[in-house]
Formats: structure tokens, C-alpha cells, sequence
């Protein structure tokens, strides 16, 4: 039994369908570690920094263990960190904040989730990827994207926010980071080339789960495999319609559980049970899965 209460917890907004608490709150107990994961939801108002750094305090006097941070304050947050690990300074983003030897650290452990779980799918090397967004978590999909050679194609709707994040990574690209707008013209153009296609957007999650972020209209490429960063619901709506046309596709929960699973390992020095924590998300997907599944049926 752990001889001290490991406070945990999230900033973001909005909060209320995450998967986090059950996630953690399940690997506590295999561990019979005292310790409670907590949402801090935190609204985009003048007020927010503010918030944001009173938990922070609570993490640099050992009130708080750790924090995740997830949309919209993976970049927000880094001027309020003492430093970064090099990961998060090469992707901009960070999702995991922590101390060490006295400094409030932020690392980012989204990338190493998705490279991870992108193992799965059916993908060779240097495949030609279709990233679509251009937030926190598509850029540690980019950079994760960029270490294994992947040539990448960015469409966002704000197409200078990509470019803006293509090129920040221009010093670890082999090739150019091509950007089009998310748009059903420019998507076709490029649709013969792409062999994975991944969504960094967060279309299609809980209560949304009747949007989805390709073109209604656009057919899905013949040989592309489809990743949905989007974990609740399992299968969304992109991630239905792929399979019906005989794509190969993934959802988010894996990355969701393995830079889960590293967070805690970060904030606790301890292997964390990387089963557990996916049979914890796996439960808490259901419910959700089965309400799209009933509506489109």
C-alpha cells in the first residue's frame, strides 16, 4: 500500500465524457495506491489563466501529483511551465506537467501513444499520411509522424494554422509538409495518394457524435487506412463508414491508454498496468458506442 494519497487530475474544457478518471482510478487500485483522479474543467474565459495557475501551485507544493492537460490548452499552458522535456519542445504541445528536481515540467506523451498503437494497423514505412487538424494533438501526430519517415499532408480549415504548424517542424522534415484547406476539392485532388489518413480533430466525439470530420459526399480513398484520434464513441461515425467501404481503421482509445499509461508512470515511478487501464476505457466506451450504433441503425 503506498504510504501517501497521489492526488491526480485534468485541465481542459469541456470535461464531462472524458475517459480519464475511470482510466487512472483503475490503475491506483491495481497498484493499491491510495489516490483520486479529479477533472478541473475549465472554461475559455478571461478568468482561465488564472485557474490554471492556481493548480499548477498545487502541483509545485505536492498537492497534486500530477495534471494532463487536454483541449484547448496543450500550447496555452507552456509559457506557465519552468521546462519542458524535449519532446515538448520540438511538438509545442504538452499533456502532462509534473515535478522534477524543483521545476514544474511538461512533457508530451500523445506522440509515443500514437506511434505506439499506430503499430496495429497495416501501414508501411514512408506511407504518405493525411493528417486533418492542425491543434495540440495534431502536431504530436505530425511529429510522431516525421521521426518514422511518414511524408505529410496537413488540411485544417484555418489551412495558416497549419502551415503555421508545419512549419515549426521544419527542421526534422525530410520533405515539405504540404498544407491544403479541409475542404472536399482539395481532399479529392490528393485522395489517390494518401495511404493512411488520420484524424486530429475532435469531430465525432461525445455528445457529437453525429458529425464527422470527412466530407459528406467525398468518397474515402479504396486504400487508405483510417486512425480516429477520437476514442468515445469506439466507432464513430468516419470510422463506420471506413469499414463499411473495407478500410482498415483504429480509434483513439489505444493512444488514450498509452499516453495514459505513461503520464502515470511519470508521476509515480511505477510500471503502470497497461491492461487494467484498457479494460477500464474499453467499459467506459460502451455505453457511447451503443447510443451511435442505435442511431444510425
Amino acid at each position: 500500500m503506498a504510504d501517501s494519497y497521489t492526488n491526480l487530475g485534468l485541465i481542459g474544457w469541456p470535461l464531462e465524457h472524458s475517459l480519464s478518471p475511470h482510466i487512472h482510478q483503475a490503475a491506483l487500485k491495481e497498484l493499491g495506491m491510495c489516490g483520486k483522479y479529479s477533472l478541473f474543467a475549465i472554461e475559455p474565459n478571461q478568468l482561465r489563466q488564472r485557474a490554471i495557475q492556481d493548480l499548477l501551485k498545487h502541483v509545485a507544493n505536492g498537492t497534486l501529483k500530477g495534471l494532463n492537460v487536454t483541449l484547448p490548452y496543450k500550447q496555452t499552458i507552456l509559457p506557465m511551465l519552468a521546462t519542458l522535456t524535449p519532446a515538448a519542445a520540438r511538438i509545442g504541445a504538452v499533456n502532462t506537467i509534473y515535478m522534477e528536481e524543483g521545476l514544474l515540467k511538461g512533457d508530451n506523451t500523445d506522440a509515443a501513444g500514437f506511434r505506439n498503437d499506430l503499430m496495429q494497423l497495416p501501414v508501411a514505412e514512408y506511407t504518405p499520411t493525411l493528417v486533418l487538424g492542425a491543434g495540440g494533438a495534431a502536431r504530436a501526430v505530425v511529429f510522431s509522424l516525421l521521426q518514422a519517415a511518414h511524408p505529410v499532408i496537413l488540411a485544417a480549415r484555418k489551412p495558416e494554422k497549419a502551415q503555421s504548424l508545419a512549419d515549426s517542424f521544419i527542421n526534422i522534415a525530410q520533405t515539405t509538409i504540404k498544407v491544403l484547406p479541409l475542404e472536399p476539392q482539395a481532399l479529392a485532388q490528393i485522395s489517390d495518394e494518401i495511404g493512411l489518413r488520420v484524424n486530429a480533430t475532435p469531430l465525432g466525439m461525445s455528445p457529437h457524435i453525429e458529425t464527422c470530420v470527412w466530407p459528406e459526399g467525398l468518397p474515402l480513398p479504396a486504400h487508405a487506412a483510417i486512425y480516429d484520434l477520437v476514442y468515445n464513441p469506439l466507432d464513430t461515425l468516419l470510422v463506420q463508414r471506413a469499414r463499411q467501404a473495407g478500410l482498415p481503421t483504429c480509434s483513439g482509445l489505444g493512444m488514450l491508454v498509452e499516453q495514459a499509461a505513461l503520464a502515470f508512470e511519470r508521476w509515480t515511478g511505477t510500471t503502470a498496468p497497461r491492461t487494467v487501464m484498457q479494460q477500464a476505457a474499453q467499459r467506459a466506451c460502451e455505453p457511447q458506442t451503443t447510443k451511435l450504433s442505435q442511431r444510425i441503425t
